[in-house]
C-alpha cells in the first residue's frame, strides 16, 4: 500500500497528561508518512491542516485539551503535497478512577465522497448553464438581441411565473423543439453551409 493510496480509516488516542499522541498505521499513511517513521504531535497534525482550515483545526486541538469531545470535516495536506478531505471523530476516553484522560476517536478519508459530491454539483450548474444558453440562443436568433437582454427577458418571465429560470429555460426549450417553420429552418441551412 503506498502513502498515496491509504486505507481510509483510522483510528487515533490523545492523552491530556503530555499531550501525547498515538496513531494507526492507516492515519501515518493518509499524512503521508510510512509506518512507524513520526511520532504525532499536536503540532505535526496543526502544521498538515489545510491553511484555510488552520484556525478550525486549531479550536478542535484546544477542545480536546479541554476535554471535550468532537465532530470535524477538514482538509489536510499529505507530505507530498495532496489535499485529503477527512472526517474526525473524537469521544472521551477515562483513567480508571473516572476521570477524563483523553481522547479517542477515528479519521476517515472522505475525499473521494466531496469530489464525488462537488462534480455533481457542478455538473449540476453545467446543466442549467445549458439549458439556459439554448433558451437565450433561440430568443437571440428570434428577436436580434444581445445574450444579456436576452437573459433578461428569461429573468422577467422567471419573476412573472415563479418558475426558476433553468426550469423556465428547460420548459420553453422543449416547447421550442422543432417548432420552427420550414422557411425559418431552410435560412437557418443556407446560412450555416455558406459559412467560410
Amino acid at each position: 500500500m503506498s502513502a498515496r493510496d491509504p486505507q481510509r480509516v483510522g483510528r487515533f488516542h490523545f492523552y491530556i497528561d503530555g499531550q501525547r499522541w498515538e496513531w494507526s498505521e492507516s492515519i501515518e499513511r493518509l499524512h503521508g508518512y510510512a509506518p512507524g517513521t513520526v511520532t504525532p504531535t499536536s503540532d505535526l497534525i496543526l502544521s498538515h491542516a489545510h491553511p484555510d482550515d488552520r484556525q478550525h483545526v486549531a479550536a478542535v486541538l484546544d477542545g480536546m485539551l479541554e476535554g471535550e469531545p468532537f465532530s470535524s470535516r477538514h482538509r489536510i495536506v499529505d507530505l507530498a503535497g495532496h489535499t485529503h478531505w477527512v472526517m474526525m471523530v473524537g469521544d472521551l476516553s477515562f483513567d480508571d478512577a473516572g476521570n477524563v484522560a483523553g481522547t479517542t476517536g477515528f479519521c476517515v478519508d472522505i475525499t473521494d465522497t466531496m469530489q464525488s459530491d462537488i462534480s455533481a454539483a457542478v455538473s449540476k450548474v453545467a446543466e442549467a448553464r445549458a439549458d439556459i444558453e439554448q433558451a437565450k440562443g433561440i430568443l437571440m436568433a428570434a428577436y436580434g438581441i444581445s445574450a444579456d437582454r436576452a437573459f433578461d427577458i428569461l429573468v422577467w418571465r422567471s419573476q412573472e411565473t415563479n418558475i426558476k429560470v433553468r426550469e423556465l429555460a428547460r420548459r420553453f426549450t422543449s416547447a421550442m423543439a422543432g417548432a420552427l417553420p420550414a422557411n425559418t429552418r431552410a435560412q437557418v441551412d443556407r446560412a450555416l453551409l455558406n459559412l467560410d
